[in-house]
C-alpha cells in the first residue's frame, strides 16, 4: 500500500502533503534496526563527518581570504601619485599595452572557443500501452504473474521442473502485477514472426517519439542527428530507417544504429550524441532506446536463458537534446559528464550474458551465475573514474589517506566507500533485477528513498533494458524530487560486459503538475512495498 503522507522538506519534517509531490530524503542514513545504537553518539559523528566535508570544501576560500586581504592593503597604500606615475608610464610605453591586450584578448577567445559545447536535454518520453484496450476481455499486452504461468504452460514447451522454476523466479523478482508483453507472445500459440517484431518496435518507437514532439513543440525536420539502440532486434532496414521513413526526417540527419550492446546502450547513445554535438552547431539529436522481445522470447529448457523471459518486459524512451544556447532557458538538465567502462578483454565479463543456441538449437540469451560479481566488478572501475570528476574534495582525501595507510603503511583497513549521496542528490541505477539493485545499494550504501525509483520501475514495468533509466528519471519528476541545481547519477549495466554513467544537473526545478508522463496517472498509488517474496497460484498441474 502506498504511503500517504511524506515530508516537503529537509528542514521541515513536520509539515505533510499529497504523496504526488515528494521532496528528497532528510538524510543520508540506512532505517534503524530494532537494536538502537546510541543515538546521540551517532548524531555526532554524523556532523563531525558533515563539518569536516564542508571545511574542506571550502578550504579554497579560506585560503583566498588572506590573498585578497593583502592585496587591498597594498592597493589602499596607492596616492594619486602614484596613480599618475603608473599612467604616465602607460602612455610612453603605448605599443608593449597594445601588444600585451591583444594576446589578452586573443587568448581568452581562444579559450572560450575550445570550451566544450553544453549539451542539454530539452525533455524526454516514455512508451506506455494504452491501458483502455487492457481489459478482462481482451488482456492485451498487460501480464500479471498468473497470466505469464498459464501462457507458458498451455506452450506445451517448459518441462514441469522449469514451470517450476520461473515460478520461483517471478516470485522473488521485484516485478509487479501490471507489466507489459507483446501480444504475439502472450497468444496461444505465440505468433513471433517478423512482422509481429516489426509492430512491436514501431509501437514503442513511434509512441513515445510522438510524445516528445508533442511535448517539446519540436518539428521532425528539425531533427538533425538521430541515435536508436535495441540490442537484440536488428532488422533491415534499421530501426533508424523506420523512423527516418515514418516522420520524413531530411536527407542529410546524421542517423545511427546501435545493436548487441545490452542494456547499457541508452547510455552510449547519449555518449555518442555528445560526442557528435561538439562538432555539429546548433542540432537537434533524438536518442530512442529500446527493447524487442518478440522474436527473443526464449522457448527452451536452459534455465540459464529462462531467467530473461521471467525479468524482461516491453518498454521504450524517446530523449531529445541540443547544443543550442538559446534552448538552455527550456530545457530539463544538462549533461555534466559521461564516463564508460568495457571489461570484455575479461573472458569471464564477455561471456556472462551471451546469446546462444542451447543443446535444441533454440536461440536465447543465457545469464551466468558470475553475472552478479562481474557487474560489481565494472561498478567499482566506473565509480573509481567518475569519484575524481563529481566527489567532494573531503571524500577525495579520506579516499587518498585509507589508500595510502593500506599501500605505503601497511595497515589492515577496511576500504573506505566514497559517499556519493554528498555528490548527487538522485540516483537512477538499470532495474535488471531486485539481485542488481540490492547489490548496487549495499555498494554504494544507498538508503531505500535513494533506491525507490528504481525498484518502482522494476516493480510496475519490469526490466525494460536500456530505457528504464528514464522511467526512474520520470518517477523522480512525477514526485516532485527534481529541484533546480539537483544532480542526478544515470547507472546502466549491458551485456560486453558494460558499465556506463551519466550526470545531469537540473536546469530547473520540475513541477510535476505540468508533467505528462506514464507515472503521473497513478504516481499516487507509490511507493509500494515489494516483498522479497510473493507467493500467487498458477495453473500447473
Amino acid at each position: 500500500m502506498a504511503n500517504q503522507q511524506e515530508q516537503t522538506s529537509r528542514q521541515n519534517p513536520d509539515q505533510t502533503v499529497p504523496v504526488s509531490v515528494e521532496p528528497r530524503s532528510q538524510d543520508s542514513d540506512r532505517p534503524l534496526n530494532h537494536n538502537l545504537p546510541d543515538f546521540l553518539l551517532s548524531v555526532r559523528l554524523k556532523y563531525v563527518k558533515l563539518g569536516y566535508h564542508y571545511l574542506i570544501s571550502k578550504a579554497i576560500y579560506l585560503l583566498l581570504v588572506p590573498l585578497l586581504g593583502i592585496s587591498s592593503a597594498h592597493l589602499s597604500a596607492l596616492t594619486a601619485r602614484d596613480l599618475a606615475q603608473l599612467w604616465n608610464q602607460l602612455r610612453f610605453n603605448l605599443i608593449t599595452v597594445v601588444l600585451c591586450s591583444t594576446l589578452m584578448v586573443f587568448l581568452v577567445t581562444l579559450y572560450f572557443m575550445t570550451l566544450p559545447r553544453k549539451v542539454y536535454l530539452v525533455d524526454f518520453a516514455c512508451y506506455k500501452p494504452d491501458d483502455s484496450a487492457c481489459h478482462k476481455s481482451d488482456p492485451a499486452r498487460i501480464c500479471t504473474h498468473e497470466t505469464f504461468m498459464e501462457r507458458s504452460e498451455l506452450t506445451n514447451v517448459f518441462t514441469k521442473e522449469n514451470l517450476a522454476f520461473q515460478q520461483r523466479i517471478l516470485e522473488r523478482s521485484g516485478l509487479g502485477q501490471r507489466t507489459y508483453v507483446p501480444e504475439a507472445v502472450l497468444q496461444v500459440p505465440p505468433n513471433r514472426c517478423m512482422a509481429e517484431a516489426r509492430a512491436e518496435a514501431e509501437a514503442i518507437m513511434f509512441g513515445a517519439v510522438d510524445q516528445l514532439l508533442a511535448k517539446t513543440g519540436v518539428k521532425a525536420k528539425d531533427i538533425g542527428i538521430l541515435v536508436v539502440n535495441c540490442s537484440v532486434f536488428n532488422p533491415t532496414p534499421s530501426l533508424s530507417a523506420m523512423i527516418v521513413n515514418h516522420y520524413k526526417l531530411r536527407g542529410n540527419v546524421l542517423s545511427y544504429n546501435i545493436g548487441g550492446m545490452g542494456c547499457s546502450a541508452g547510455l552510449i547513445s547519449i555518449d555518442l550524441v555528445k560526442q557528435l554535438l561538439q562538432v555539429n552547431r546548433n542540432f537537434y539529436a533524438l536518442v530512442v532506446s529500446l527493447e524487442s522481445i518478440t522474436l527473443n522470447w526464449y522457448f527452451g529448457n536452459d534455465r540459464s536463458m529462462l531467467v530473461s523471459n521471467c525479468l524482461f518486459r516491453m518498454g521504450g524512451a524517446a530523449i531529445l537534446l541540443s547544443n543550442r544556447s538559446s534552448d538552455r532557458r527550456r530545457s530539463k538538465y544538462q549533461l555534466i559528464h559521461t564516463v564508460r567502462t568495457h571489461k570484455g578483454a575479461d573472458d569471464k565479463s564477455y561471456n556472462c550474458a551471451f546469446q546462444r543456441e542451447d543443446d535444441k538449437k533454440i536461440i536465447g540469451v543465457s545469464l551466468s551465475k558470475d553475472l552478479m560479481a562481474v557487474a560489481g566488478e565494472a561498478l567499482k572501475t566506473n565509480i573509481t573514474t567518475l569519484g575524481p570528476l563529481v566527489l567532494p574534495m573531503s571524500e577525495q582525501l579520506l579516499f587518498f589517506a585509507t589508500l595510502v595507510a593500506k599501500k605505503v603503511f601497511k595497515m589492515k583497513s577496511r576500504p573506505y566507500i566514497p559517499d556519493f549521496k554528498l555528490a548527487f542528490e538522485h540516483f537512477c541505477i538499470h532495474a535488471g533485477g531486485r539481485a542488481v539493485l540490492d547489490e548496487v545499494q549495499k555498494n554504494l550504501e544507498l538508503t531505500d528513498w535513494h533506491l525507490e525509483p528504481s525498484q518502482m520501475t522494476l516493480y510496475r514495468f519490469g526490466n525494460t533494458s536500456s530505457s528504464s533509466l528514464w522511467y526512474e528519471l520520470a518517477y523522480s519528476e512525477a514526485k516532485g524530487r527534481i529541484r533546480k541545481g539537483d544532480r542526478t547519477w544515470q547507472i546502466g549495466f549491458g551485456s560486453g560486459f558494460k558499465c556506463n554513467s551519466t550526470v545531469w544537473r537540473a536546469l530547473r526545478t520540475i513541477d510535476p503538475v505540468k508533467e505528462k508522463n506514464p507515472w503521473m496517472d497513478e504516481i499516487h498509488e507509490f511507493p509500494v512495498h515489494v516483498p522479497k517474496a510473493v507467493s500467487f497460484g498458477s495453473t500447473m498441474k
